[in-house]
């Protein structure tokens, strides 16, 4: 089913269109000076870390072309790994590896490629073919982390994700990002991952957008995608508020990864999240911003009280549900 609806609609439902997140959110909310805090993954991973936030172990990092002759010993002993550019956006750039056959190492689709081909990608990531402003690049090879079994019947090869979109500390809107196989095992919209609403107050998955489309079922597997409970909705909710503390941006992105082993881990924070939430959820982000701005609390609340009070705001009000 196609996602169409008339201007008028659209403004009913508190729809937020790129001009008004532009202006209204991100450059009125997200002070320049602190755009490196997220636009760097490594500075992201230190930050976090030194918070006591769990985030995917870091194997190495590569700064040079001269460097990259180390990437077979940074591998070594490691059947799986991701590798990333550490400016990347949008998803571009990451090579997921997910084992080995031989001398080959596979990719999240199947295909198998050569160690000549990982220092390749490796070398363009240096170049800045990934980053922000095609800036000169690091790749960084850190842990691949192992999806919770609750999404093995909606997630094509990849590790869902669950981005939580964060307006002045309080987590307003989320969705869990599924990979397809077009997506390659990413869990990037943009490439052809699945979108799936969450709702908020509940942490119970919705119906999900596809390239577009509304969809109730993966592309891939055919599973139902609405219904799934996401464990520790509470915690989650949490530590995506506690992000604003962390950077000081006001309109936020923050992106979770549930491992099996390792529990909730950050993966990265976007200071420029995208609006496919609100498609995935069916409602707009002013309507949740309108309601906390209303009656949020005048004083200062602990992230733990932030995210419990949209959750009994949202929660108490069926028709602004995700």
């Amino acid at each position: 089913m196609k996602w169409f609806i008339t201007p008028r609609e659209l403004r009913r439902l508190g729809i937020v269109g790129m001009n008004q997140r532009n202006t209204g959110m991100i450059a009125r909310l997200n002070h320049r000076r602190n755009y490196p805090l997220v636009d760097d993954k490594l500075l992201t991973k230190k930050l976090a870390l030194d918070a006591g936030i769990a985030v995917p172990e870091l194997y190495g990092v590569i700064e040079t072309n001269h460097d990259a002759r180390h990437l077979p010993d940074l591998i070594a002993g490691h059947e799986d790994f991701v590798i990333k550019p550490a400016h990347g956006s949008g998803g571009n750039g990451i090579l997921v590896i997910t084992g080995r056959m031989g001398e080959r190492f596979r990719k999240a689709s199947g295909l198998l490629e050569e160690i000549d081909s990982l220092e390749h990608h490796v070398s363009n990531i240096l170049s800045g073919m990934y980053s922000l402003g095609g800036q000169p690049d690091k790749a960084m090879i850190e842990y691949r982390v192992k999806f919770d079994p609750l999404f093995a019947d909606v997630s094509f090869q990849g590790v869902p994700d669950i981005r939580t979109v964060v307006y002045r500390g309080y987590p307003v809107m989320a969705m869990v990002r599924l990979p397809t196989r077009g997506s390659d095992g990413k869990a990037n919209l943009h490439q052809g991952a699945v979108g799936a609403g969450i709702d908020i107050a509940t942490g119970v998955t919705g119906h999900g957008v596809w390239h577009n489309d509304i969809v109730e079922r993966h592309p891939d597997t055919g599973a139902g995608i609405a219904g799934i409970a996401i464990p520790g909705w509470d915690r989650l909710l949490e530590l995506a508020a506690g992000c604003y503390e962390l950077t000081e941006l006001g309109y936020l992105g923050v992106d979770v990864v549930l491992d099996r082993d390792l529990g909730p881990l950050i993966l990265e924070l976007n200071a420029r999240p995208g609006l496919a939430v609100q498609i995935a959820n069916g409602v707009g982000l002013s309507t949740s911003i309108d309601r906390i701005e209303a009656q949020k609390p005048k004083n200062p609340p602990s992230p733990a009280e932030r995210a419990a009070f949209v959750q009994a705001l949202i929660g108490a009000e069926p028709g602004v549900r995700s």
